[in-house]
Formats: structure tokens, C-alpha cells, sequence
């Protein structure tokens, strides 16, 4: 028996945003709870590009890009909720508040993203976002963010 939560594998994930690489920062988002929840899943490689600048000798995950593969799974979320398969959703950040990085991210790493609707509904083009991320149990980030959902035209 389902227990009606669903899943979005890469397939699906790039049939929804339009992000390729190498600014796809998730590989799976699971546990989605209508638009309301769901869980993002980035492993995390050696073979990134950021990882030959930052930095040279100690690889870390830029905070820039936990937060931005926050977003993408939020907008995953919402695209599987409200159906966007193939209908070239594009999302923008807004606002990035009270964002906090607690531990450093280095591949091998697999990148946990606990993303929850704050604000937003069908149709409509703002939505709000809290989010945590963490590696093993530990938290990497939190971060609440705005983003607008360019929906297209029926």
C-alpha cells in the first residue's frame, strides 16, 4: 500500500528544471509530500567543478551551492505537485534569510535537503521555503528563501 508519497528521479529532475550540468545540484528528491515537503538528495563528488577552486587541497562544498541545491529541490517539489513534467518551469530566488552554515560538505558526502512550504499555493507565483540540510545526521545548513515560480501559460 502507498503511502502516497513520491519520488523524482534525475530523469524526472531535469524534465522539470531546467538545470544541467554542472549547476544540477540534485540528484534525487524523495518523500514528496504534495507541494508541503519532500527530501532532496545531492551525493556529493570529487568530480565537481567548484572543487578545483574551492579550494585547492581541501575541497569544500561551496555554501552557495547547498543553498542553491536547496532550491532546486524545493522547485522539484512543487513541479512534481503541480504536474510541471516538460512545461519549462523556471524558478527564481527572491530572498535568501537567516541562512547558516554549521559543517563543511566534501565529496564523498551524501547531502541531505529537508525542504518545507512556508507560503505558497497552486497557481500562485511566490512561494516561501525553510530548509536543512545535513550530512549524516549533523546539520550542514538552514535557510528559509523566497522564490518565484515562473509558471507557464496554459
Amino acid at each position: 500500500m502507498s503511502d502516497g508519497l513520491k519520488t523524482a528521479d534525475i530523469d524526472l529532475i531535469q524534465r522539470i528544471i531546467p538545470h544541467r550540468y554542472p549547476f544540477l545540484l540534485v540528484d534525487k528528491v524523495v518523500d514528496i509530500d504534495g507541494y508541503s515537503s519532500a527530501t532532496g538528495i545531492k551525493n556529493v563528488s570529487m568530480n565537481e567543478p567548484h572543487f578545483q577552486g574551492h579550494f585547492p587541497g581541501k575541497p569544500i562544498m561551496p555554501g552557495v551551492t547547498i543553498a542553491e541545491a536547496m532550491a532546486q529541490t524545493a522547485a522539484v517539489m512543487v513541479g512534481v505537485a503541480l504536474d510541471m513534467a516538460d512545461k519549462e518551469l523556471l524558478v527564481y530566488f527572491m530572498s535568501i534569510d537567516k541562512c547558516k552554515f554549521r559543517r563543511m560538505v566534501v565529496p564523498g558526502d551524501r547531502l541531505e535537503m529537508r525542504l518545507t512550504t512556508v507560503r505558497g499555493k497552486p497557481g500562485g507565483k511566490v512561494w516561501k521555503f525553510s530548509g536543512v540540510a545535513t550530512v549524516d545526521g549533523e546539520m550542514a545548513c538552514e535557510t528559509e528563501f523566497t522564490a518565484m515560480m515562473d509558471l507557464p501559460k496554459e
